[in-house]
């Protein structure tokens, strides 16, 4: 197997295992939303988030605020902001939590499927 084999070869076998992990990605997705619509649940947890998003901000400011030394009004807001974008992100992934492991084990079956078919395919079994 020359160079230009070997890698269509890996390229093609790439190309499966991103579309199995997608494949299973989309199953894991269906099983655990149960036939209903991803929007509504993603609506429930953004507005679960907003309150770890706003626990951050105020952590954020108290932050920016008890600094030693001159005290910057510019400081203090970009403490609270980030504050806030780590507690609305910290919320939303903690709200998700069960779509995203149904997503990725789901996804990972896939893969893993895939993998040991092509294993197969390079080491077949005689039984005889």
């Amino acid at each position: 197997m020359n160079f230009v084999e070997w890698s269509k070869s890996s390229v093609d076998y790439g190309q499966k295992l991103v579309s199995s992990a997608i494949a299973g990605a989309s199953e894991g997705e269906d099983e655990f939303l149960q036939d209903e619509s991803l929007a509504p649940y993603l609506s429930g947890s953004l507005q679960h988030a907003v309150v770890p998003g706003i626990v951050g901000a105020y952590f954020g400011v108290l932050g920016g605020s008890l600094r030693r030394g001159r005290h910057s009004t510019a400081r203090t807001v970009t403490c609270g902001l980030l504050g806030a974008a780590i507690g609305f992100g910290a919320g939303l992934i903690w709200d998700s939590r069960e779509l995203t492991a149904s997503v990725a084990s789901s996804a990972w079956k896939k893969v893993s499927k895939t993998r040991d078919e092509h294993w197969f395919e390079k080491n077949p079994i005689d039984y005889a």
